[in-house]
């Protein structure tokens, strides 16, 4: 009985981590972007962006990067991933 116990105990343990990191990362990019004191601000990576022509509609932290929902300045809706260190552009995983 105690190893049904301990046998339970880890699949709940398991199934809630695996929530937990889906939850929080699509897995279309990840970032290896250390402390969140080295990041820029969300608002810098905007304002370089609506420079551009874009239209941002959400910014938002996934994978370690910052993942952008925008309509480009050709009129594109795009999700695009940047790196919140130096903002340069992330590639992305195919879906």
């Amino acid at each position: 009985m105690k190893a049904l116990n301990t046998f339970a105990a880890v699949a709940i343990a398991a199934t809630t981590l695996l929530a937990a990191t889906s939850a929080s990362a699509t897995g279309l990019a990840t970032c290896d972007s250390g402390a969140k004191s080295t990041w820029q601000p969300q608002a810098t990576l905007e304002k370089q962006l609506k420079d551009k022509g874009w239209q941002i509609r959400r910014i938002k932290e996934d994978g370690g990067c910052y993942e952008v929902y925008a309509v480009t300045d050709k009129g594109d809706r795009v999700e695009a991933y940047f790196h919140p260190v130096t903002l340069a552009p992330v590639p992305t995983k195919a879906r």
